[in-house]
């Protein structure tokens, strides 16, 4: 695998996690969490209200995961133009075939006719 290819994979990988109710309701029960330990005090008030260490954490987060979420939707925006374009030569070669085979029964069609006058002549001899 190149690098290009395992960047992109891991990528992927992170906003396939980011973009996750999981990881959603995971991080809204930490900062719930968060927030009720440093109030109340159960532990030493290492981040107290207004919870500027949060802040400083979720702001991180979102400096982090936004160019990694753009990363991934330009590799799919690539990915779609590819099968885009995939698509189209495939539909360019079925009307391609199709113009053929209408070609072909036209051609047969004419054949039939001039049977058929060709018939009704012998017919008129008779």
């Amino acid at each position: 695998m190149k690098k290009a290819d395992e960047g992109a994979y891991i990528t992927d990988k992170i906003v396939n996690i980011i973009g996750s109710w999981r990881f959603i309701i995971l991080q809204t029960l930490i900062i719930i969490l968060w927030g009720i330990v440093n109030v109340i005090a159960w532990i030493e008030h290492w981040d107290p209200y207004p919870f500027i260490l949060l802040n400083l954490f979720l702001s991180l987060q979102a400096a982090y995961a936004g160019p990694v979420i753009m990363m991934s939707q330009n590799r799919q925006a690539a990915l779609d133009r590819l099968e885009a374009h995939n698509d189209f030569l495939v539909n360019l070669r079925a009307e391609q075939e199709i113009n053929e085979m209408a070609r072909v029964v036209n051609d047969q069609q004419k054949k039939i006719d001039e049977m058929y006058e060709m018939l009704l002549a012998l017919k008129n001899k008779s």
